[in-house]
């Protein structure tokens, strides 16, 4: 597995998310995850197939590490899903997940064909979210929903914990092509 050889093959310090995808040639996306990085396959304007994010508490995801106290290669979530001709692929880091609705991603590819245009799109939309203090994002709901809010007191003055989340952003958008075998 590739995610094996790759953190076999690390000896820096440190940890990250991750999230890879290898199409075979029989129409087959494998994937391995680790973390809180994100992938969702689009088909006809719809989302049929999402990762979910691995974490040990709020906000704080598995983390692939050289180190003995994070993650190995063995703790990826790996998953497959068929997939067809024309069929649209969103991989991202949290800074795309966090602060993008998915509905907000299916609407911004309907916009844009080029699959390098879709990306840029989509990080843009990200980063504006993401410094947004008013914007009720994916992350400020989830907040809310496992109980981290403003005070009492501003609650109580109508107040809610809202805004993007401030992370990197990274935004790969593939599409389905038929193999041309010679």
């Amino acid at each position: 597995m590739l995610l094996k050889e790759a953190h076999a093959a690390t000896s820096s310090v440190g940890s990250a998310t991750v999230v890879i995808a290898m199409l075979e040639r029989d129409g087959i996306l494998r994937i391995a995850n680790v973390g809180d990085c994100g992938l969702r396959v689009l088909r006809g304007g719809q989302i049929i197939f999402s990762t979910s994010p691995q974490e040990h508490y709020f906000d704080c995801p598995y983390q692939l590490s050289s180190e003995s106290v994070g993650q190995t290669y063995q703790d990826a979530v790996v998953s497959t899903v068929e997939v067809t001709e024309k069929d649209t692929i969103v991989m991202g880091s949290d800074g795309l997940f966090d602060n993008v609705f998915d509905q907000e991603i299916v609407s911004t590819l309907a916009k844009h064909g080029d699959v390098s245009e879709a990306a840029k799109a989509l990080a843009d939309l990200a980063r504006e979210h993401s410094v947004d203090s008013s914007y009720d994002s994916p992350y400020s709901i989830e907040a809310r929903t496992r109980g981290f809010d403003v005070p009492v007191w501003k609650k109580a003055l109508g107040f809610k914990l809202t805004g993007g989340k401030l992370d990197d952003i990274t935004v790969i958008v593939g599409r389905v092509v038929r193999s041309h075998e010679s």
